[in-house]
């Protein structure tokens, strides 16, 4: 592996490539921070997929193409004169020192929970309003879902065993099902949404990430469907001109690989 000052080369030189790229390339010159946005987004969610699959060599590449958009950022932050690379590298050291005063002060610890505890009611003490201010507006459903039963757990908003929590889940699923037979739409809508939030809510019991699982389930899904739709080509047919029953031979074959 590389020495930290290897390491502390091998960043001066991305400084270096940026700043070389925002003064000379027709295309980095024109940037904003509103620009980058949406493609930082996709870099974010294409690590995420790297990262699922285990592939780290992919993964070296998109913690590359994350980086280079924090660079970025802090590039213009810098033309703005708002902040730099330096300003935002000594604000997070700030804030990790700060909520680990198990670690860079005198309170003690006796596990993983009480370090989130800590850091709720420390982020309070600064001055949030909510332990839910930080859960972002613009997070997928189900991973919003997730973080936000996550941090009030963190103050002590919780189930106590998991078994409670399906019992939850089981009474969310009844109560669907009353208004699937009364086929009140709206009232279906509101009770599924809850069946969802209640099993996300049993997933975290279980140590299971929901976003983690769902996206597992839907490469699954897409690799045992093309490959269905492969075999129906070999066949020389179209998937709609075949039965379900054929169609589920070639599944069970899909299921095995």
């Amino acid at each position: 592996m590389n020495t930290r000052k290897d390491q502390l080369k091998a960043f001066d030189r991305l400084l270096t490539i940026m700043d070389e790229l925002r003064a000379q390339c027709p295309w980095d010159k024109k940037q904003t921070m509103q620009t980058l946005r949406h493609l930082t987004i996709e870099e974010t969610y294409e690590l995420g997929d790297a990262i699922l699959e285990n592939d780290l060599e992919e993964v070296k590449k998109e913690l590359g193409d994350v980086l280079l958009h924090i660079i970025f950022y802090a590039k213009i932050g810098s033309e703005t004169k708002d902040f730099d690379i330096a300003d935002v590298c000594e604000a997070i050291s700030e804030k990790l020192i700060h909520r680990h005063p198990h670690i860079y002060g005198d309170v003690e610890v006796n596990n993983e929970e009480d370090v989130k505890r800590n850091w709720e009611s420390i982020k309070l003490q600064e001055g949030k309003k909510s332990v839910l201010e930080g859960v972002p507006h613009s997070l997928p459903a189900l991973v919003k879902a997730n973080r936000i039963q996550d941090k009030v757990a963190g103050v002590g908003f919780d189930w106590e065993q998991p078994e409670q929590v399906w019992e939850k889940v089981q009474e969310e699923l009844n109560e669907f099902q009353e208004e699937v037979k009364a086929n009140n739409a709206e009232k279906m809508e509101a009770e599924f949404g809850d069946v969802i939030f209640s099993m996300v809510n049993y997933a975290r019991f279980l140590n299971i990430n929901p976003e983690n699982a769902l996206e597992r389930t839907n490469k699954k899904f897409i690799k045992r469907f093309q490959y269905l739709e492969t075999k129906a080509t070999t066949l020389g047919k179209s998937l709609k001109d075949m039965t379900l029953a054929e169609m589920d031979i070639y599944w069970e074959e899909a299921k095995k690989l």
